[in-house]
């Protein structure tokens, strides 16, 4: 079969722990399968989403390995480059053999990789961080054949969530600056319509293209309606080049920001002191059991805090990957696996935990003909039929050492104000 991969140059293996089990426990396989993913770890934010992908692999490990093998999981960077991203996910299919591929994070990057590389190659694609609707459009018209997962809500959430932010601080007149990319035309559309919806005028709305030297004559366009408050649906890099053109011209600090910019490389670059009229969107891990053991496991493991974008979701994103993979049992094919996901995600199968425990508990269960419920780090994971999840939603600051939070807004909540909208 073709080996299941998270994409790229090798992490360093993360050591085990916070699960009750210990390597010892787990029975020695005598075969390995490589995994691996396509993630951009050549940029600050998009490191630790590989490392706690890695941190799964090794918990999953320690139950006794998936599909009847240990999983060697290899990364490749995609720079956050389309043509990288697609260049990885090609060789990772082609000459690894990968099933599974696990990424990428930009909708940019994951959108050629899934029509070029993924679908033509039926392998399956569990994406942690793309956002775009686009996907959903693709598998309503089954162009994604039932391959593509992804973790993390669609940008409809933090769409609603920057409306509702711009109207709770009278911010009546709103510029958009937005990534020109797959991700970036799809958040611009939406957060157009919702600001509609709520009332808020959109002045301009300005594409950014990558690798420009400056981005002065987009940022005085977005300028020329005197609006209240900017919309920036950007990564760090643009980001942090666009708002100190924006500050040096004059433009309000009012911002709303993307979860894309929930960096401290952006705070950093930037400076605190022009981002405390700044406020952040993002989907939220839902106030639960499962949510909370995901936190303090993070916490003993990398000594520090998953308020990074993306930590839950691609935590779950690997670990999905692995429960379908021992339910589609060894040698599957990526169709296979993901055929098996209704099995690791059943409302009426066995509850299992998010650590070594609950996978070893996962694979008795699957190995007798039954289904489990996946209780992980964004709680109990749903796809529907285009392989998308919903999820709670957070309005966020920038602090001093961390992230600040606002305001939580349950599932409920980010429903109903979507469907207001």
């Amino acid at each position: 079969m073709k080996k299941l991969l998270l994409g790229g140059a090798a992490l360093m293996a993360l050591s085990v722990g916070f699960t009750g089990v210990t390597t010892g426990s787990a029975q020695a396989q005598q075969c390995t399968t490589k995994i691996g993913a396509v993630l951009p770890t050549s940029v600050d934010w998009g490191r630790p989403i590989a490392e706690v992908a890695q941190f799964a692999v090794d918990q999953v490990n320690a139950a006794g390995g998936a599909g009847g093998c240990q999983i060697e999981m290899v990364l490749r960077d995609t720079q956050v480059d389309p043509k990288v991203g697609v260049d990885a996910a090609r060789a990772l299919v082609d000459l690894d053999g990968v099933e599974v591929l696990l990424g990428a994070v930009s909708s940019g990057v994951s959108m050629p990789i899934l029509t070029s590389v993924t679908v033509p190659s039926e392998t399956m694609m569990m994406s942690c961080c793309s956002s775009s609707t686009a996907f959903t459009n693709l598998a309503e018209q089954g162009e994604t054949k039932g391959l593509f997962f992804r973790t993390f809500a669609t940008t409809g959430v933090q769409a609603a969530v920057g409306a509702k932010v711009a109207a709770d601080q009278g911010w009546g007149k709103v510029a958009i600056l937005y990534k020109n990319d797959d991700w970036g035309q799809d958040m611009a559309r939406i957060i157009a319509a919702d600001f509609a919806e709520a009332g808020v005028e959109v002045t301009g709305s300005v594409a950014l293209n990558d690798a420009q030297p400056s981005y002065r004559a987009e940022v005085a366009q977005a300028l020329s309606g005197q609006p209240d408050a900017i919309y920036l649906a950007l990564y760090p890099a643009e980001g942090t080049m666009a708002v100190r053109e924006w500050i040096g011209l004059g433009g309000t600090q009012n911002m709303i920001m993307a979860n894309s910019l929930k960096s401290d490389e952006f705070k950093e670059n930037v400076g605190l002191q022009y981002l405390a009229h700044a406020y952040g969107t993002d989907t939220a891990s839902p106030r639960a059991e499962s949510a909370d053991a995901f936190v303090e496991a993070y916490r003993a493991r990398f000594e520090a805090e998953p308020t990074g974008p993306g930590l839950a979701n691609s935590y779950d994103a690997a670990m999905l990957a692995l429960l379908a993979m021992e339910a589609a049992g060894e040698g599957a094919t990526g169709p296979q696996i993901a055929a098996a996901i209704p099995r690791v995600t059943d409302p009426e199968g066995t509850p299992i935990t998010a650590d070594t425990a609950g996978f070893a508990q996962a694979k008795e269960v699957l190995a007798g003909g039954g289904t489990v419920m996946y209780q992980g780090a964004t709680g109990n994971v749903r796809f529907d039929a285009n392989g998308d999840v919903s999820a709670p939603a957070v309005i966020w600051k920038f602090g001093e050492s961390t992230i600040e939070e606002v305001q939580y807004l349950p599932l409920e909540e980010v429903n109903a104000i979507m469907s207001d909208g």
